[in-house]
């Protein structure tokens, strides 16, 4: 073993080798945000205005979650309800959101039809749109429906993805015809083909789209400051970002928003964390080896 590991370390380059102390050294740069939300949520109030600054926490306390939970529970409506909106609109908005995204992605990349060419444009166009242009027509359209202060209203919103589908399309189009055309040869119905060997094949890009759809999702306040006149219907992105906006010249409730910060970060964080790797497929454009 001794043996394989010096032949191993014979066959590295100086090259490699600082080619490797500085990718080390420019990870450890770039994690050093994530350290920082952490420690500074856990920072007792003296610690927090301390000049110089300091990174690393000296005492730490649970104290600001204690804090936050108990001036959440003391509103009308309390932390739980924002939590369980949160989860309860990113868990139906990303599976209805791959479904739709991936049929209509293996439509435009396999199929010849009329205005296939007009669709292609006006998806591509869609993505030059800021998402604060469009917010009256949502509105428009929510109140016309008369889904306002319903979980509908939420989903509804996100289910037209035109990032998730332009980036689909491209890896879809990856796929042989020739694959799908033996499959309907030896029997096989488009909807087999579909669940069979499209998803499978585009579980790279279905990853990717999945953080980007959770990320939106779970950070999502405009929804909730348009369309819920409720507050009983309002995410928890709605309410830390209201505490953090109220709290922006307040000394005693930095501490507060320290962990209202982390609370929203960790499930994003997490969801990168377990799908990191196919994104990096998405990205090289490996759906077929």
């Amino acid at each position: 073993m001794i043996a394989t590991f010096r032949r191993r370390m014979r066959k590295v380059t100086p090259f490699q080798i600082i080619l490797t102390v500085c990718f080390t050294g420019l990870a450890a740069f770039m994690a050093l945000p994530l350290i920082f939300i952490l420690n500074h949520a856990f920072k007792p109030q003296n610690e927090l205005f301390l000049f110089p600054p300091r990174f690393w926490v000296h005492n730490p306390t649970w104290h600001n979650f204690e804090i936050l939970f108990l001036h959440a529970s003391n509103g009308a409506v309390p932390f739980t309800r924002y939590l369980f909106n949160s989860f309860l609109v990113t868990g139906i908005t990303l599976p209805s959101v791959i479904i739709v995204s991936t049929m209509a992605a293996y439509v435009l990349a396999k199929y010849n039809f009329h205005f296939k060419g007009l669709i292609m444009g006006l998806i591509t166009l869609s993505l030059m749109f800021a998402p604060e242009t469009v917010s009256i027509p949502r509105y428009l359209i929510i109140s016309g429906l008369h889904i306002n202060n319903t979980y509908f209203g939420h989903v509804l919103p996100a289910l037209a993805s035109p990032l998730a589908v332009f980036m689909l399309i491209g890896f879809i189009s990856q796929i042989p015809n020739e694959l799908l055309e033996a499959a309907k040869i030896d029997g096989a119905s488009q909807l087999g083909i579909f669940m069979r060997m499209v998803l499978p094949l585009t579980v790279p890009a279905i990853a990717t789209i999945s953080i980007f759809t959770f990320q939106g999702m779970w950070g999502d306040v405009e929804t909730s400051t348009l369309f819920m006149q409720s507050e009983t219907m309002r995410t928890l992105a709605f309410y830390v970002n209201s505490l953090v906006s109220g709290l922006q010249n307040s000394v005693a409730g930095q501490n507060m928003a320290a962990a209202a910060g982390l609370l929203m970060f960790i499930p994003n964080l997490i969801i990168f964390l377990l799908f990191q790797r196919k994104v990096l497929e998405t990205m090289v454009h490996s759906g077929i080896k």
